[in-house]
């Protein structure tokens, strides 16, 4: 009996270590992507920084204008609101916490920070990933 506990304690920790790594490797791999996404926004490369978002007409972007669906409206509102490199400037992201909501999803919540010639902006976000077809896409966006 007692090494019957022994066992049942050992593969909870080994499920519990499993789990913490997973976690860990997935939040290692949305950094990542909002990296590629600060590299692109900052070469003026709007395209390259939507790869990060659900290329669907159901994303999901709140911000200062209202509610906008789709990843096109989305990319088209980028576009007008940055329509050069002087206005996309150089971003980076202060990222305050990412918390798992459930398996394949998870809420990132920061800042953003443009550096420009026609004067710099600030704001924060709350971004929403999803694991979509084995990839980490953004799913909904709140910025302001």
């Amino acid at each position: 009996m007692k090494n019957l506990l022994y066992i049942i304690a050992f593969l909870a920790f080994s499920i519990s270590s499993v789990a913490q790594n997973s976690e860990a490797r997935e939040k290692k791999e949305i950094i990542a992507i909002m990296k590629a996404q600060e590299k692109a926004w900052s070469n003026h490369d709007l395209e390259g920084f939507m790869e990060g978002y659900w290329k669907s007409d159901s994303l999901k972007f709140y911000g200062s204008n209202g509610l906008t669906y789709g990843w096109d409206k989305t990319l088209a509102n980028y576009k007008r609101g940055y329509p050069t490199k002087n206005h996309t400037g150089t971003l980076k992201f202060k990222i305050n916490d990412i918390s798992k909501v459930r398996k394949g999803v998870y809420f990132v919540m920061g800042e953003y920070h443009l550096t420009r010639e026609v004067g710099d902006a600030n704001g924060v976000f709350m971004i929403i990933f999803k694991k979509i077809k084995g990839e980490w896409k953004i799913i909904a966006d709140t910025s302001c």
